[in-house]
């Protein structure tokens, strides 16, 4: 999805002769407004019911996702019983502490940029961030800071020769959660992979496609080992249409799991009813009979269930199996939407190759025919034994 368009930053102070920034005669006042109840409804819980852990529901920093696309924290992993098995799907974790090494970047940033969304619509509002003592005015989504009036006029001065967008407290508490999360999406925070240059600030708009890594300007002009280059924005909606494509193709396929996991539940409701209706037969052909004949029908019903209980268990596994495939197509759908609604382009670069293997291993896979799907066992020699009584 492309990034939504930006909102006009605040107004800024205007530059004197000297090139120096005047201060401003004029910007956003903290204070009562016909804005300080939001025009919308509160965060509705079940809108982003999907950056919360899916074993206990609650929102954690540490947030690890699975192979099979379930996001976890921490806790419900250390917890897992059996370990090294998706509690969701049961499909098994390479890791053997049972801990995966992919972090959810996205569900994680998303929680942080969710406290601040909430912060802005309390009714007392949030506090300015830098002197903790005024009512905020101004969110700088830049520095991430609520600012009141006076630090905003020292935060315009000393920020006089870059672009921060600031946008007044009162329009975001206007706006909806939804809207507010793809607003805040940033544009370019992607860092040059150079280890050099981790701790320096070089921002990358360049990506190598031999080496597959962002680059600042530096490295790419003066390491002659990368090449050829594209913009990063370009790699960036290339991978994420890459991950849309794998997914389109996912759904298609979900249709054929879908039927295979009806025809298995219809063959288990259809196990099930003939062992009831035979048990059925076997009380009533047995109450007709003397008391001698009592230890017949104990063995007759367990006949059937011996020889029902292989049965139940090969289609017990196969239901498993069908369920945990589509417990992963339904995560992978999933995340994929989200990724496209409200990933930043560091957290695509991170985690669309691990995505992209989960996806394309989940387009390995096909239901399994009806030939080779097990079948209720019949019950000719419970039939044969009963006509001999």
């Amino acid at each position: 999805m492309p990034d939504s368009p930006a909102a006009p930053p605040a107004p800024g102070p205007p530059a004197d002769r000297d090139g120096a920034a005047a201060p401003m005669e004029a910007g956003p006042h903290p204070g009562p407004s016909p804005c300080s109840t939001p025009s919308h409804p509160p965060v509705v819980e079940d809108d982003f019911q999907f950056v919360l852990c899916e074993g206990c529901q609650q929102e954690s920093p540490n947030l690890k996702l699975l192979t099979c696309l379930h996001t976890l924290c921490l806790d419900c992993l250390s917890e897992n019983k059996p370990i090294r098995q998706c509690p969701v799907c049961r499909t098994d974790i390479p890791q053997a502490s049972g801990i995966p090494d992919m972090d959810n970047l996205l569900f994680t940033n998303l929680q942080a940029r969710l406290k601040v969304y909430k912060m802005i619509g309390n009714s007392g509002g949030p506090r300015c961030s830098r002197c903790r003592g005024d009512k905020a005015a101004v969110w700088c989504s830049e520095c991430e800071e609520f600012l009141c009036t006076k630090c905003f006029e020292d935060h315009q001065w000393f920020f006089k020769k870059r672009s921060h967008e600031a946008r007044r407290v009162e329009e975001l508490r206007a706006e909806s959660a939804h809207r507010f999360l793809e607003d805040t999406r940033k544009s370019c925070n992607l860092f040059c992979s150079n280890p050099g240059h981790a701790n320096q600030g070089h921002i990358s708009s360049i990506y190598c496609t031999k080496c597959e890594k962002a680059l600042c300007c530096s490295c790419a002009l003066l390491d002659s080992q990368h090449a050829p280059f594209c913009d990063i924005r370009s790699e960036t909606q290339r991978r994420q249409e890459e991950l849309a494509t794998i997914n389109q193709d996912l759904k298609q396929k979900r249709s054929g799991f879908e039927a295979t996991y009806t025809t298995l539940q219809d063959e288990a409701a259809r196990l099930e009813q003939a062992q009831r209706e035979m048990r059925e037969l076997i009380r009533q052909r047995v109450e007709q009979l003397v008391q001698l004949i009592r230890r017949e029908e104990e063995e007759l019903l367990g006949l059937v269930e011996t020889r029902q209980e292989q049965g139940r268990r090969e289609l017990a596994r196969e239901l498993q199996h069908v369920e945990g495939v589509l417990r992963r197509m339904e995560a992978g759908e999933r995340l994929v939407e989200k990724m496209s609604l409200y990933a930043t382009e560091q957290e695509v670069m991170d985690m669309q190759p691990f995505i992209k293997g989960s996806l394309e291993e989940l387009q390995q896979l096909e239901p399994a025919a009806a030939g080779d799907r097990t079948q209720p066992r019949d019950f000719g020699e419970c039939r044969a034994r009963l006509q001999a009584l």
